[in-house]
């Protein structure tokens, strides 16, 4: 098996590696998380370096996990004494196939889809790529297998070429990327024990994610070198039902809801600036009330949560901005429902009654107060909640907390809540005060233009990873100060989403995206372009390997 891959070219290496991974199902929350990692371990075990440094290979099982997922690790040692290590990572889960349709069976068989989609007349872009053979399709053949191939043919390079390696390498395969991160958070306890026992000076990690056009006939070949973070701003509504024959002297959630949705949802306002780079608005993943069955009662309590990317902002600025966007959005719904009863006693010639449409807006942590203040305690409540909600989906362990406090006010104030639920993504970028960060752009900005006269590509460097990864977990820029607003608002996130801020911090590792390169990423067209990804691409990695052992770092 070695001496047929060596003799292959590295892309013919890294296309047949692709269309084996693609070939597992290893859709996020199945046991084929685990399965894909066994195979590759099968496979890098005949690597006749493993086989002469078998303790360089290995797996660790993810804490907890209740589906068995595993990491991977292999290392290659430079013949030179040095500590100077750069990390190559990967995920190999995958979405879901449901928008396979009738395809479903084919998912993650590159070949058959491919003839499918040459005379198929649903899209003419998919059936060109299609005829040109250029193209490979398949779940998983762009987010991320063919990353994970493009690594792994690496590894074997420089393991076959050690005299290249002026620094050590470390490559991570894991799972758990399409959802909680899960794989790479329990892969920094592995980062850290290496960084300590083997006193590893981890330079970079390199991630091949994958890279799209960003609008049509896009012709560029874009390099990140650094990755959004991402918060999960949730809000808690809660209103005051009534029967929908006396309507207006009540608070519908929903409405207060909908204002909130309009006020953010989309809303390029709320984002950064941040010129040249691809900066996304805020979006709503999540609204409804908890209305079980139909009644003619109105909602109590409405629940919305909002996709938010974190670009250069620190989280504390990000609650103060959500909290004012809140309060307009009520003060906006109370002048209209007060508006709305005024008119309505106008036109049926009653009574006026004493009422109020006020909402306030509050913080969890403000709530937390607030209820400790009356002598409530908070402590025992949401211990209590946790127990019996223990297995629920994390989102909705955290509104079942905020509820509970809500109704231990005996005031039942109709109130908004702010809070964040997992996950929680840091954002990690280079930044330009920082001279480390400095030679690392300067190395790779070489690197790039060089491959760009050597190949006729056109590439673009650019700040931020468009989509959400891994390494996001390698690092944190936000101060403790900073992270305090976070995590004060963060229903026991100790417990559900036990992140380790300290260690992310003390690891402090830059990530650059130099992804795979293709279409339709989580759609039933996703497609990788061989000729950039399996050509091109090992060939910058090695390069930038190289040059980054050979800088000032």
């Amino acid at each position: 098996m070695y001496q047929q891959l060596r003799q292959l070219p590295i892309a013919t290496q890294i296309e047949e590696l692709t269309k084996e991974l693609v070939a597992i199902n290893s859709i996020n929350g199945t046991h084929g998380e685990g399965k894909i990692i066994e195979f590759i371990y099968e496979k890098m075990q005949a690597f006749p370096y493993y086989h002469e440094n078998p303790s360089f290979l290995w797996t660790t099982n993810v804490k907890h996990d209740p589906i068995g997922r595993k990491n991977l690790f292999a290392f290659v040692k430079s013949p030179k004494e040095t500590k100077k290590t750069i990390i190559y990572h990967a995920h190999l889960d995958t979405v879901d196939i449901e928008d396979y349709g009738h395809l479903k069976e084919f998912a993650f068989s590159p070949s058959k889809l491919e003839e499918f989609f040459k005379i198929s007349e649903g899209n003419a872009d998919v059936k060109k790529d299609a005829q040109s053979g250029d193209w490979m399709f398949g779940r998983g053949a762009v987010d991320m297998k063919s990353g994970a191939a493009v690594h792994i043919a690496n590894i074997h390079y420089f393991a076959h070429h050690l005299e290249q390696l002026e620094g050590n390498l470390l490559l991570i395969l894991n799972g758990g990327e399409e959802s909680e991160h899960d794989g790479i958070i329990d892969a920094l306890d592995e980062l850290s024990r290496l960084k300590i026992e083997q006193e590893l000076d981890f330079l970079m990690a390199i991630n091949t994610d994958f890279t799209t056009p960003l609008y049509g006939g896009d012709p560029h070949r874009y390099i990140y070198t650094g990755v959004a973070g991402k918060l999960l701003p949730s809000f808690y509504i809660y209103g005051r039902e009534v029967h929908v024959g006396d309507t207006l002297s009540g608070i519908d959630p929903n409405y207060i809801a909908a204002k909130i949705t309009e006020r953010i949802h989309n809303n390029l306002a709320m984002t950064e600036q941040i010129a040249g780079e691809t900066i996304l608005p805020p979006t709503c993943l999540y609204q409804r009330d908890t209305k079980e069955s139909y009644t003619v009662q109105t909602a109590s309590i409405s629940q919305i949560y909002f996709n938010y990317f974190l670009y250069e902002e620190s989280p504390d600025l990000v609650v103060e901005k959500l909290k004012s966007v809140t309060q307009q959005a009520c003060t906006e719904a109370e002048q209209y429902l007060q508006l709305q009863y005024e008119k309505y006693v106008e036109r049926s010639n009653v009574p006026k009654s004493p009422l109020s449409w006020h909402i306030e807006v509050v913080t969890y942590d403000e709530l937390i107060s607030y209820l400790n203040e009356k002598g409530i305690q908070t402590e025992l409540i949401i211990t209590d909640i946790l127990k019996k909600n223990t297995g629920k989906e994390l989102r909705q362990q955290s509104f079942a907390i905020v509820d509970a406090l809500q109704k231990a006010d005996p005031e039942h104030k109709p109130r908004v809540v702010l809070f964040f639920a997992p996950p929680f993504l840091p954002h990690n970028y280079l930044k330009e005060n920082v001279v480390r960060d400095q030679v690392l752009k300067q190395t790779i900005s070489q690197v790039v233009d060089e491959m760009a006269s050597e190949t006729g590509e056109q590439f673009q460097v650019k700040r931020f990873f468009p989509y959400l990864a891994d390494g996001s977990f390698l690092s944190i820029h936000a101060t403790q100060e900073e992270l305090h607003a976070l995590l004060n608002n963060f229903p026991k996130w100790e417990t559900l989403y036990p992140l380790p801020f300290e260690k992310i911090k003390t690891l402090d590792i830059p990530s650059v995206t130099m992804g795979v390169y293709g279409k339709d990423g989580h759609k039933w067209t996703e497609r990788v372009y061989k000729p950039y990804s399996f050509g091109v691409l090992p060939k910058l990695i090695q390069q930038t390997t190289r040059a980054l052992f050979k800088s000032n770092l």
